[in-house]
Order: C-alpha cells, then structure tokens, then sequence
C-alpha cells in the first residue's frame, strides 16, 4: 500500500459544456433578435382625422361599392367627398347620433373610400359602427 501524496501532473479543463451553453446562448440571441425589414415596405397609408363626439340608435346603412360610390339608405350619393357626405348625414339622421351604422363595402372597394365614410360618420358624431361581413368558405366547423 502507498500512502505517500499522489501527483496528477496532467491537469485539463473540459471545455466541452462550456462550448454546449455558449451554443445555446447563441442560438437564444439569433432567434430573438428583431430584424428591421420596414425600409423595404413601402405603403401609403389612407388619411383621416380624429373626431367623435356622441353615441350612436335605429339603424343606418352606408354601401360603398368597388368604384368607390357611396349609397345612404339606398340613395347615391354624387360628390365621395367628406363634406358631402357628412351633410347628408346630417340631413338624414338630424340630431339622432345615437343609432347604430353599418357599412357595407364591397371587398373590392379601395380602403381609402371605407376610410373616407368612417372618418364623416366619426366627425358627425357617430360612434356605433360595424362593418358588415360574410363568414369565411374556408372557416372550420364546429
């Protein structure tokens, strides 16, 4: 039996768990690093102005077609601009802003005509709006 100190003149570092956490560390760092890839989209975005003011009750429907026309309870109306249209919003629901709208757009019709017809309702006074739609063809079944 050797009771004398024992000497391990060989020391060495395992370095391979250090390698697997620096990895891992990595890893983490690329696919939580956000790219900015908004130079590259370019869109013009529609226009519109903030006002709302009261709430909205009997119902009230805007159609706005593909070309962009707008139709008030049936009734075309000539000039698609704002002003026009928030006059005859005015005529039709007098001081009544507590009636629910619903805008029924054609899903051709260009987002800045929609756009246009919110920002009139918004700036008359309305605030119950909904916009209609049509349930998906490919929507699963419960």
């Amino acid at each position: 039996m050797k009771l004398g100190a024992r000497r391990d003149d060989d020391f060495e570092i395992n370095v391979i768990p250090l390698i697997d956490v620096m990895l891992t560390l990595l890893m983490f760092f690329v696919l939580t690093a956000t790219f900015d890839q908004t130079a590259r989209l370019k869109v013009a975005l529609p226009q519109a102005s903030e006002a709302a003011e009261a709430e909205p009750e009997t119902g009230l429907t805007i159609q706005v077609d593909s070309d962009g026309r707008y139709f008030i309870d049936n009734n075309e109306i000539l000039n698609p601009s704002v002003d026009t249209l928030k006059d005859v919003l005015n005529q039709i629901a007098g001081d009544d802003r507590s009636r629910p709208v619903m805008i029924r757009a054609d899903a051709q019709t260009p987002h800045q005509a929609v756009v246009t017809a919110m920002d009139a309702l918004g700036q008359v006074g309305f605030t119950r709006l909904s916009i209609a739609t049509t349930p998906s063809k490919e929507a699963p079944k419960k």
